[in-house]
Formats: C-alpha cells, sequence, structure tokens
C-alpha cells in the first residue's frame, strides 16, 4: 500500500477506503464480508471483495483494528486479507 495504483485500481481502493470508512468499525465488517455482492454495492457504493482476491488490505489508525479486521476477514475464508501494520500513521508519514 506504499505504493499507490494508478487508473481503476486506484478508483477502487479509493471508493473501498470510502465504505471502510462508513462502517461502524470491526464489528461491521462481518456482516458486510458476508452480504450478497448487490446489498454490499448498495449500501457502500463499492463492490465487494472476492474470497480470491490476493490483496485486501485493512488499516486503521494506529493499527489494532486493522489486524481485528484481518483476523476477521481471514476468518471468512479472505485468504488475501492483509494488515498495514504502519496503519495511517506511517503512510501518512512516508507517503502524505
Amino acid at each position: 500500500m506504499l505504493l499507490a495504483p494508478r487508473g481503476r485500481a486506484w478508483a477502487t481502493l479509493l471508493k473501498l477506503a470510502f465504505a471502510a470508512r462508513t462502517m461502524a468499525g470491526v464489528s461491521e465488517l462481518e456482516s458486510a464480508l458476508q452480504m450478497e455482492p448487490a446489498a454490499f454495492k448498495a449500501l457502500y457504493s463499492a463492490e465487494k471483495p472476492k474470497l480470491e482476491d490476493e490483496n485486501l488490505i485493512f488499516f486503521c489508525q494506529m493499527g489494532k483494528r486493522g489486524l481485528q479486521a484481518t483476523h476477521l476477514a481471514r476468518g471468512l475464508g479472505y485468504k488475501g486479507a492483509r494488515n498495514y501494520a504502519g496503519a495511517y500513521r506511517e503512510w501518512f508519514q512516508k507517503e502524505g
């Protein structure tokens, strides 16, 4: 996540980041990842991640909730779920 993707991938990342910001938190993630794709898109204005997606990256301000979200997603079968351990603070210092 330190290198920003371009084009369609970047637009998708921005939509997913916005969707994540609209969630109440990790507690809402479990139900969101179990929704039908159409319901997910209607609620979050983004495509629902697929179980086979290689890079489903979670992050938060400090790192704890991102790690919780990663474990939750992996438990639901999202094998490509990863935590950006440096969290938003590290990204902002390096890229922001």
